[in-house]
This record gives C-alpha cells, sequence and structure tokens, in this order.
C-alpha cells in the first residue's frame, strides 16, 4: 500500500550528521572509556542507537517496558502465522535502510501490487474499475492542491468540505479518504490543511514482510544487554549523572536516548528532573498521534476475488472498508487483514471481539453473501489504550508547524537525546524514520564524547 507515496512521489538523500569528528568516529576505534549509554525503549529506533554505541565501545543498557523488544514493531504468533500489529511493509525499497536491514535479519517480503484491487459498493455492487481509477486520479489532484485554499487554523477536513461539497457525502469518496489519506495522514479533522502533503517518500516497490517484521528488532538486538519489563518513570538529568528510575530502581549514564513514542510523551507519564525545555513540551503537545487498528480473520477455506485488495464503501468512514488479501502472498492461509482508523479506531478498542466480527461480516456478507462462514480465528490490535504507545504513529495536526520535530529531536545539554519516528521532519510516521533517527542520536553521542562534552 503506497500511502503517502500516492501524495509525494520524491526521492531524496537520508539527512546525514557532518562533522570531521563523525568522520574521524566513523572511520575508527574509538575509546570511550566505560562511559555509560541508557537507552530508554528497545524499538527499531533505541535498537538501532544501542547496536551503533555499543559497537564503538560504549557501555549500553536498553530499558524495555515490555516483555519483549520491538516496540510498535510487534509480530503476534499465536495463531501460528504472522500477524503484523504495527508496521507491515517497507515503504519503498530503494535507498531504504530496512531493506538491507530485511535480508540481513531473513525478513521475507512480497511485492503487493496496488493494481490488483477490487471495489464494492453497498448490496454487493461492483464498481467500475475505470471510474474507481478516475476518482483515484481526481483524488491525488485534489491533494496537490487542496493546500492552495487551506489554512493554518482550518483542518483538511474543513476545506475539502468547503472546496468540494458534492462529495462529502457520496461513499466512493468516504473510501478514498479514509483508507487513502486517514490512514496515512490522521484524523481529518484534525490534519494541517495547509502541510498535510510534508515529509518525504522513497521510490521502490512496496513490500509486506510475509514472516514477521520483528526479525528485524530481533535481529538488532543480538548481542546487546537489554532488560525486559523494566518501565522507566522518571529521568533525572539535574547532576553530573543521569539518573534514570525503572521499576524503583535507579541506574547511573553519562548518555541516555529517549525513544518512547510520542503518545508516551504526550501522557506524561515519564517525569524529567528538570522539566523539559518549552520548545519541547511545545512539540510533544502540538504534534499529532494518528490511531490506525488492524484485525485478522482466517478461515479454513477461503471464498473472496483473488485480489491483492478488496476494497467496499460502506456510509460510515473509516470502517473496516479495506482488505489486504493475505493468501495473495502466503498461499497456505485464508485470511484478510482490515483495519479502522481515526475515531473509530479509537471505538474499536471498547467494543468486544464478538461485536467486531459481527460488523465485520456484516461488510463480507453484503459483498459475497450470508452463505459465508464466520471466521475459524480472530486477532486484533488497541493502539490508543496501548500504555507504551498510546497511538499508532504521528501526524501533523492543525497547529503543528515542521520545526515542532526538529524541536523533539534536540538534545539536551548533550545528556538526554531523542529518536523515534516522531522526531524525523522527513520520514515521520515510518519505520526507516524510527530507524534513522536511532543512527543519528547514536552519531550525536559520538561526537559529543569525542568533543569533550
Amino acid at each position: 500500500m503506497q500511502r503517502r507515496k500516492f501524495i509525494k512521489n520524491t526521492l531524496v538523500g537520508f539527512p546525514l550528521i557532518f562533522s570531521p569528528a563523525l568522520f574521524a568516529l566513523n572511520s575508527k576505534e574509538i575509546k570511550p572509556n566505560g562511559k555509560t549509554v541508557v537507552v530508554i525503549g528497545a524499538g527499531i529506533s533505541g535498537l538501532a542507537a544501542a547496536k551503533k554505541l555499543k559497537e564503538k565501545g560504549f557501555n549500553v543498557i536498553v530499558f524495555e517496558a515490555q516483555n519483549k523488544v520491538g516496540g510498535r514493531l510487534r509480530t503476534n504468533r499465536t495463531l501460528g502465522l504472522p500477524f503484523d500489529e504495527g508496521a507491515s511493509w517497507i515503504h519503498g525499497t530503494i535507498a531504504n535502510p530496512i531493506t538491507n536491514l530485511a535480508q540481513q535479519a531473513g525478513m521475507n517480503t512480497a511485492f503487493t501490487d496496488d493494481e490488483s484491487l477490487v471495489c464494492y459498493d453497498i448490496n454487493g455492487v461492483l464498481r467500475n474499475d475505470t471510474a474507481f481509477s478516475h476518482a483515484e486520479a481526481e483524488l491525488k489532484t485534489i491533494l496537490n492542491t487542496l493546500k492552495n485554499s487551506g489554512s493554518a487554523t482550518q483542518s483538511f477536513e474543513t476545506v475539502f468540505n468547503r472546496v468540494h461539497p458534492t462529495k462529502v457525502n457520496d461513499r466512493l469518496w468516504k473510501f478514498l479518504l479514509s483508507a487513502y489519506v486517514t490512514f496515512d495522514l490522521g484524523d481529518l479533522d484534525k490534519v494541517s490543511s495547509t502541510l498535510y502533503d510534508e515529509g518525504e517518500e522513497l521510490l521502490g516497490e512496496e513490500r509486506i514482510a510475509t514472516n514477521g517484521y520483528d526479525m528485524i528488532p530481533n535481529f538488532l538486538a543480538n548481542d546487546l544487554t537489554i532488560q525486559l519489563n523494566q518501565r522507566v518513570s522518571k529521568i533525572d538529568y539535574s547532576g553530573a549523572k543521569i539518573k534514570v528510575t525503572h521499576n524503583d530502581h535507579i541506574t547511573e549514564a553519562d548518555y541516555v536516548v529517549i525513544t518512547v513514542p510520542l503518545g508516551v510523551l504526550k501522557s506524561g507519564n515519564l517525569q524529567f528532573i528538570p522539566n523539559l525545555p518549552t520548545a519541547k513540551l511545545n512539540a510533544i503537545q502540538k504534534i499529532g498521534m494518528n490511531c490506525v487498528n488492524k484485525f485478522l480473520l482466517t478461515w479454513d477455506t477461503g471464498f473472496w476475488d483473488n485480489e491483492q485488495y478488496i476494497c467496499y464503501t460502506p456510509e460510515i468512514k473509516d470502517k473496516f472498508n479495506y482488505f489486504v488479501n493475505v493468501k495473495k502472498f502466503n498461499p497456505k492461509i485464508n485470511a484478510l487483514m482490515t483495519f479502522a482508523y481515526a475515531d473509530y479506531a479509537r471505538q474499536t478498542e471498547t467494543m468486544s471481539d464478538t461485536q467486531i466480527i459481527d460488523e465485520i461480516m456484516l461488510h463480507l456478507r453484503d459483498i459475497y453473501g450470508n452463505h459465508i462462514p464466520n471466521p475459524t480465528h480472530f486477532l486484533r490490535t488497541k493502539w490508543q489504550t496501548n500504555e507504551n504507545s498510546f497511538g499508532a504513529y504521528s501526524f501533523i495536526q492543525v497547529g503543528t508547524e515542521m520545526q515542532h520535530f526538529a524541536d523533539l529531536a534536540q538534545d539536551i545539554n548533550d545528556k538526554l537525546f531523542f529518536a523515534g519516528e516522531h522526531t524525523h521532519i522527513d520520514y515521520f510516521s515510518k519505520a526507516h524514520g524510527a530507524y534513522l533517527s536511532g543512527i543519528r542520536e547514536a552519531n550525536k553521542i559520538m561526537v559529543a564524547f569525542y568533543l569533550g562534552r
């Protein structure tokens, strides 16, 4: 699924931190003299930073609140098949560090063809391919121009509804905005109407993990010192040494890398002494946190179209309108994966498994008939109420400025360093952005040590 590539199709180079000190540190061995780095969070950004710093001789300890590494790169294997609860795709394989990481880690992937798609309206009416393609092309044009009608105080939804009032209640347009825009950008009633197309995308294929995205964090975690089930509650950086409180224990460090998700920073559950600078606190508040939940259903036999994607255009937006045919890349598995976005995604977290299955089956039975069976198994996510994330990924909402991403990435006194997808101004919301942010912060620490800070 191409997601923001649908909006922007630009290849750019990765931003680098360049200095003579960093060049020297990357080209020769260094001796950190027992300097300790605590990394908070064993997601891909924390693991990337930890791995590089350990390779350079730092004493690195990773604290992870969950019972396994990966953060939002979580793979549920309880059914004997991999269900990626967070990241599923490599979005653009060209010049993407995840491409090489996947190969090194043994993560198998499959090409997902965006053209392999069928779309149904209510009552199982098959939508015309030409009309669907025409609407997609029109949406692309709208996304290229809507910001010209926007303002800093208005949301994408407000401006879209004003400029294109005839599309507001059109079921096809509800689907397109939901599956192609809300999925990527966040709640449309909150997304900025002027900055929604910020961020960069990579060229290349869209490839989905077929044996679990967790292969990557498991690979990065190899040989690292990681303490699981350690929830950090306080970071005191007022003295010469930083004191990190975790499970009522205190560990001292020379440098700390904080990689917890933006939602955790927003929650206030992590205390800083002294308080974080005003610019960073403002950025935490101003950048939005999206919610997307995923649902996997399996059957003994398949009954659906032999296409990669099955679309459905119901009256209610953001609700089980997009199905990924898992069987296309895992032929032995009869499964569909579907999604809920924004407020409806949050609403699903108050619903029982039975309620959700019933709602999904209403859509599938409207497409394929009342004779189709209920699924044999069902898995789901609850990202909004997950205390380790409080959402899925960051987005640009009304009031967000691009400077806020830079503010989140700003270190404090060469002691506290911040990584995660929400700190990458070009690749926020992406796994490769998270990974690159971890490398970036490791480089900063190496430079700080080299310069004696």
